[in-house]
């Protein structure tokens, strides 16, 4: 989420371009258009000017008083926020409709550059909570993977670093994808990922990833490279010998997860997700966490705290005589 650079609440807006308009206007804006252009009924204007007005009050808690300040990320926060404090449903997924057709709106109207709203989804039901596997599980499915490396396959040899390496870095599969060879130093254990919004950021893996990523670009991805047509700087290849994809590293991730007990899709992110609950459950700082992930806002790190609360709940009423 971009920072603001205006005072806070102060000057007006500018009519002849978005930068440094204040969402309160661009909300009033908004909300005079959906009254007299679209001539929509009483009730779902007062809906969206009570959500919106919600949405205001959000961002200003966050330091946000400007349209261009309000990104994906913060929209998911209020949402998710709505949701822990136990509102309906219905009402959470009245506030996903409204926030969308304010930023659609924006950005038709170049308001803002961008619509933040587009991706945006109201929680569904029963889906509060991200998928995470036990510690034993991991080690059981890393154990099954070393096996079939043990065989130097190519594509065995790559599986198991590319999974060593999402769990030991919790990174998204987009970054993990786009890592290439120079970005990994095996010396200090650390691996440089672009994430979300082009930022760069470093992060640590441990000493098992490390031994896999060796194994990996000295065993098998050359065999691999040499399939390619032209020569590749990917740390990842497909069987083709050129860059890994996204669709293929969540094929390989999600034929691994799929006889695994537990909820929630089965995709890369349930690594990014778990590495992020056992770091809090190991003792792990909150705002380390947030660095890790490279979350802009604290808010959505915080998630996994109500994942470890979840468990530790679970082992309570398993483990308790009196729970």
């Amino acid at each position: 989420m971009a920072e603001q650079s205006g005072s806070r609440g102060t000057g007006r807006p500018e009519q002849g371009g978005s930068a440094g308009r204040r969402l309160v206007d661009a909300v009033d804006a908004f909300l005079a258009h959906a009254r007299h252009a679209r001539g929509l009924s009483e009730q779902t204007l007062r809906a969206y000017a009570n959500d919106l007005e919600q949405l205001t009050t959000f961002a200003e808690r966050r330091g946000v008083d400007g349209v261009d300040g309000v990104g994906l990320e913060l929209l998911r926060d209020w949402l998710w926020e709505a949701d822990q404090r136990g509102l309906a449903r219905s009402t959470i997924a009245r506030r996903s409709s409204s926030v969308r057709a304010f930023t659609r709106w924006s950005s038709e109207t170049g308001v803002t550059a961008t619509d933040a709203g587009v991706r945006l989804r109201a929680p569904k039901g029963g889906a509060h909570l991200p998928r995470v596997m036990s510690a034993d599980q991991v080690r059981s499915l890393l154990d099954g993977l070393g096996s079939r490396a043990a065989t130097d396959d190519p594509g065995a040899l790559r599986d198991l670093a590319l999974v060593e390496l999402l769990y030991a870095a919790a990174i998204r599969v987009s970054e993990l994808v786009g890592i290439d060879l120079p970005d990994v130093d095996r010396g200090r254990l650390t691996v440089r990922v672009l994430g979300k919004g082009g930022k760069e950021r470093v992060v640590p893996f441990g000493t098992p990833a490390r031994d896999a990523l060796e194994a990996w670009t000295t065993r098998g991805r050359p065999e691999l490279a040499a399939r390619a047509e032209q020569p590749s700087t990917a740390l990842f290849l497909g069987d083709r010998g050129g860059r890994l994809g996204v669709r293929s590293a969540y094929r390989v991730v999600a034929r691994l997860l799929d006889d695994l007990p537990g909820e929630g899709p089965s995709g890369p992110h349930t690594f990014r997700h778990t590495a992020a609950t056992h770091l809090l459950d190991g003792g792990a700082d909150l705002r380390a966490v947030q660095e890790l992930l490279g979350h802009a806002s604290l808010g959505t790190t915080q998630i996994y705290t109500h994942v470890s609360s979840a468990r530790l709940r679970e082992v309570y009423r398993t483990a308790h005589p009196r729970a």
